[in-house]
């Protein structure tokens, strides 16, 4: 389990030092196929080394096809970002070895992205941050080194090509960053763009989105930049937090000791908590990179841009910004639905089958009882439950509690059949016979008897324990079946109490 940098350790280090961060993410894009060839990329859980061609696997004599798909999905990025497009482009290779790499290269773009510019803005705990972005362009990836130990006992690295030539998207920032969490933030902000614009699934734990950190240090009031770090092998956003913090730490006391830093490139491990080193830092002179012969250049018309600029859906940032100034919610309970797809679509459905209920409580019901069960459901998709018709019982249910005609706890029992089982919600209220009580007169009867049921409360209320007022309307709440109004009895008890054998007052 991982630990991130003890807090007093981490404020000492930002006391005399700023952090200066840029983030790199590897995001792959969500294409029927391959990047260069027709092979598909529904490669997961298949067998290793089954979802290959000659193409992908590198082999002499084989020219690369561009998908038409995988540059489109960036196109979109780049816009979704405000992000410019070139006129044209052009695709470099890169070259290094590594088991991993068929080719000994790798089709990728270097003087001319796909993308460049633009920025995300996200809220962190210190305020809002903009992080401008640098560049998104497309490459293809790489292979995956599978780890074993052999029959002998010796450990062995075996290569699965399923994964080679799946279209890969890398978005660098400016080296905007200057907190861990705001690194965190960052990549949290990114994967939901992705995924509401179509882009990429962006799962980290399948490898669908790998975050890179470049982490450097300066004493404060300087601009001069310090030694970059990059980390890697960060497999949750929990990682990057923890990460970038452990590696703040890190080299904020090696330079106090007076040490000098290496620029290099290093993993992080959960186990240990700490970063560890891989290698020294490549420089892009390292790669040798040359205009890809097998391609020619691609021009963007501006009316294939326009198209698809066209289709992008509301993004994140606007659609929290319209749940604030519409619909009149918190930056939290905007933050919180936005978030989650699931919970978009039923705030959405919901507000559209009733506008007139009170938006907050429909946030409310999103983000607590039905946001749980959409959870548990094995229905949990895009649509969650309300794509199953079920947003106007949902409204309904919201109506007959705003309106007084159903008690919340007992809204929660109909809401749980009703997800579980189907059947409209008049139906279920009908068959149980839940009619929330708000008769004045016969709840003081309840009361009166859960008060003479329940001497010890009394007593305690008596000597100023406060706490006994919620145990006695509990008990109310549980004699009446959740029926009762919960408003109401407590007014009811209190009264009662207040009035005592003696007539006295309520204590203070």
């Amino acid at each position: 389990m991982s630990t991130v940098a003890a807090p007093d350790a981490l404020a000492a280090a930002l006391a005399r030092w700023e952090p200066v961060i840029g983030i790199e993410v590897h995001a792959q894009l969500r294409t029927a196929s391959k990047m260069f060839c027709g092979c598909s990329t529904d490669y997961d859980g298949a067998p290793p080394n089954s979802h290959v061609c000659p193409v992908c696997l590198g082999l002499p004599g084989v020219l690369p096809v561009i998908n038409r798909r995988a540059v489109e999905l960036v196109l979109a990025t780049g816009v979704a970002v405000g992000g410019t497009t070139p006129a044209a482009t052009r695709w470099d290779r890169k070259n290094y070895f590594y088991p991993d790499l068929p080719k000994g290269y790798q089709i990728s773009q270097y003087d001319i992205p796909l993308a460049s510019g633009g920025s995300l803005t996200f809220d962190t705990s210190a305020g809002p941050v903009t992080v401008r972005i640098h560049r998104a362009h497309l490459e293809e990836d790489t292979a995956k080194l599978v780890h074993h130990v052999g029959p002998d006992g010796r450990r062995v690295s075996l290569v699965d090509f399923n994964r080679s030539g799946a279209p890969l998207m890398e978005i660098v920032t400016e080296p905007d960053v200057r907190t861990s969490e705001g690194a965190r933030r960052y990549a949290e902000e990114l994967q939901l763009l992705l995924r509401t614009i179509g882009a990429s699934d962006a799962d980290m734990e399948r490898g669908q989105m790998r975050v890179e950190a470049n982490v450097s240090l300066r004493a404060r009031g300087t601009t001069q930049f310090g030694i970059r770090i990059e980390v890697k092998n960060m497999n949750s956003f929990r990682s990057v937090e923890h990460a970038v913090a452990h590696e703040i730490v890190r080299q904020a006391a090696l330079l106090d000791a007076g040490e000098e830093l290496v620029q290099e490139t290093r993993g992080w491990s959960d186990e240990r908590g700490a970063t560890y080193r891989m290698r020294v830092k490549e420089t892009s002179d390292d790669y040798r990179y040359f205009p890809e012969p097998d391609l020619p250049p691609l021009k963007v018309g501006a009316a294939w841009l326009a198209g698809i600029r066209a289709t992008l859906p509301e993004l994140p940032s606007a659609r929290r910004a319209r749940y604030r100034t519409v619909h009149g919610l918190s930056a939290y309970d905007a933050a919180v639905i936005v978030a989650d797809p699931t919970m978009t679509t039923a705030f959405e459905a919901i507000t559209d089958a009733e506008p007139s209920l009170p938006p907050k409580d429909v946030a409310n019901l999103v983000t607590g009882d039905y946001g749980r069960a959409a959870n548990e459901t094995a229905e949990r998709g895009a649509d969650g439950l309300v794509g199953h018709g079920r947003a106007g019982e949902l409204a309904d249910l919201l109506r007959r509690v705003g309106a007084g005609e159903l008690s919340r706890p007992n809204a929660k029992e109909v809401l749980a059949e009703h997800l579980t089982h189907g059947g409209s919600v008049g139906a279920i209220v009908e068959a149980r016979g839940f009619r929330q009580i708000s008769d004045a007169s016969a709840l003081a009867e309840v009361v009166g008897r859960v008060l003479t049921e329940n001497p010890a409360a009394v007593a305690d209320f008596r000597v100023g324990k406060a706490q006994a007022v919620g145990y006695l309307v509990g008990q109310v709440m549980k004699a009446t079946r959740g029926q009762a109004n919960a408003a109401l009895v407590q007014d009811a008890v209190r009264r009662q109490l207040a009035a005592g054998p003696e007539g006295g007052e309520e204590p203070a």
